[in-house]
C-alpha cells in the first residue's frame, strides 16, 4: 500500500506534490511584484488598467492576494501534520492555484471587466480553500482548528465589504474592510504564531541541551491573547467610536506582548528561524500599540496599519516560509547560505515604511526605500529557495 501511494506521489510534479512549495513561491514572487507596481505607478506615472481606486487596490492585493498565498502554504500543509491526511496535489492544486491567479487576473484587469465579474471571481478563493480545510479537519475530527475555518471565512467577509467599497455600493465599505482584514490577519498570526513559536522554541532549546521549561507556555494566556486581539473585530466596526477601538488594542498589546515575554525568545538569539518568529510576533505588539495611540497622538491610521500588514505580515510570513521549506523537504534545520538578508532586508522594509508613515517629509525616500527593501527580501526568498522548493526532498520521500 505504501509502495503504491510513493508511486503516486512521484507522478505528481514536485511543485505540486504539497501545498506549500507552489504557494510559497507564488506569494514571494506576487509580493515583489505588486509593490514593484505600486511604487512605478506611484512615482514613474506606469498605468494599471484599474476599475478601482488604485490606493485601495494596493491594499486589496496586499491582504487578499499576497497573504490567502501564504496562508494556503501554509494552513494546507500544517493540517497534514494536524490530521495524518493526505495533502491536496496534483490536479486539484493546480485548480486552486489558477482560481487564486484568476482573481489576481481580475483585480489587475478590472478596468476591462464587468465588477460583478471580478467580485465573482476574487472572491471564490478563500470560502473554497475554508471548505475544503473544514472537511479535511471534520473528517478525521480535529475540531481545535476549526478556528482557523472561521477566520478565513470571516476574511471572505471583509473582502466583500471592500468589493462593496469598489463598486460604490458601499463607499465606506472599502476602508471598514481593510481595518477589519489587518484585524482579522492579526488573529491569525496570533493563533498561528501561538502554535509554532513557542514549541520550536522549547525543542531547539531541549536539542541544545538546555531546558525547555525556560520556555513557559500557558492555554489560559493562549485564550487571553487569541479573544483579546478577536474583540477589535466589533470595536473597529464601531468606527465611530475610535476610543473604543483604542482601548481595545492597548489590551491586546499588554495580552500579547506578556505572552510573548513569557516565551523567552532571547535563549534562541543564536538561532534566526527562530528569533524572526519572535520578532515577527512583537510587530503585532508594536502595531497593536501603535493603533491604541492613534486617536489620542492624532497619528495617521497608516502607522499602525503598516506596522501590522509591513512589519508583522510581512516578517511572519517570510519567517514561516524559509523554516517550513526546510523542514517539509527533508533538509537541515537551519537557514540556507545568503538567506539571513531575506529577514534584515524584511525588516528594515517594514521599520522604512514607518517612518514614511510617521514622517511626511520623508514620505518619498522611504516610500521607495521601503519598496526596494522588501521586493529584495522576496526576490531573494525565491532565489534561495528556488531549488530546494522544485526539487525532490532532500531524503527521499514523498512529498
Amino acid at each position: 500500500m505504501s509502495d503504491t501511494l510513493s508511486r503516486r506521489a512521484n507522478d505528481v510534479p514536485v511543485l505540486l506534490a504539497f501545498p506549500f512549495r507552489p504557494f510559497f513561491l507564488l506569494t514571494a514572487l506576487y509580493a515583489a511584484g505588486l509593490v514593484a507596481a505600486w511604487v512605478a505607478f506611484l512615482f514613474a506615472g506606469m498605468p494599471l488598467p484599474l476599475g478601482v481606486n488604485p490606493v485601495q487596490w494596493h491594499a486589496h492585493e496586499l491582504l487578499f492576494g499576497m497573504v490567502p498565498a501564504a496562508i494556503a502554504g501554509f494552513l494546507l500543509t500544517a493540517m497534514c501534520n494536524w490530521t495524518g491526511a493526505s495533502p491536496l496535489r496534483g490536479g486539484g492544486l493546480l485548480a486552486l492555484i489558477l482560481l487564486w491567479a484568476a482573481g489576481r487576473a481580475a483585480i489587475w484587469l478590472s478596468g476591462w471587466l464587468p465588477l460583478w465579474l471580478v467580485e465573482a471571481i476574487d472572491l471564490a478563493f478563500l470560502p473554497l480553500m475554508a471548505a475544503y480545510v473544514a472537511r479535511v479537519l471534520l473528517r478525521h475530527g480535529n475540531r481545535r482548528n476549526l478556528v482557523l475555518v472561521a477566520l478565513l471565512a470571516l476574511l471572505t467577509g471583509a473582502n466583500l465589504l471592500m468589493h462593496l467599497g469598489f463598486s460604490g455600493i458601499w463607499p465606506t465599505g472599502g476602508r471598514l474592510g481593510e481595518i477589519l482584514a489587518l484585524d482579522l490577519i492579526a488573529v491569525i498570526m496570533v493563533v498561528v504564531g501561538g502554535r509554532i513559536t513557542p514549541a520550536f522554541t522549547a525543542n531547539w532549546l531541549r536539542m541544545k541541551g538546555r531546558d525547555p521549561a525556560q520556555v513557559r507556555r500557558s492555554e489560559a494566556l493562549d485564550r487571553a491573547a487569541f479573544w483579546s486581539t478577536v474583540v477589535m473585530v466589533p470595536a473597529d466596526l464601531t468606527m465611530s467610536l475610535p476610543a473604543l477601538a483604542s482601548v481595545m488594542a492597548l489590551f491586546a498589546a499588554l495580552i500579547n506582548g506578556w505572552r510573548l515575554f513569557a516565551w523567552r525568545g532571547w535563549k534562541a538569539s543564536e538561532e534566526p528561524l527562530l528569533w524572526i518568529l519572535h520578532f515577527a510576533l512583537a510587530w503585532i505588539v508594536v502595531a497593536l500599540l501603535l493603533k491604541a495611540m492613534t486617536p489620542w497622538l492624532e497619528l495617521s491610521p497608516s502607522v499602525w496599519m503598516h506596522a501590522m500588514g509591513a512589519g508583522a505580515g510581512g516578517t511572519l510570513i517570510l519567517g514561516v516560509m524559509t523554516r517550513v521549506a526546510m523542514g517539509h523537504t527533508g533538509r537541515p534545520m537551519q537557514l540556507p547560505r545568503f538567506a539571513i538578508w531575506i529577514y534584515v532586508a524584511v525588516i528594515i522594509a517594514g521599520l522604512v515604511r514607518i517612518i514614511a508613515a510617521f514622517v511626511p517629509q520623508l514620505a518619498y525616500p522611504a516610500l521607495i526605500g521601503s519598496a526596494f527593501a522588501w521586493a529584495v527580501a522576496f526576490l531573494l526568498f525565491v532565489l534561495v529557495y528556488w531549488p530546494i522548493l522544485s526539487q525532490p526532498r532532500a531524503d527521499g520521500r514523498p512529498g
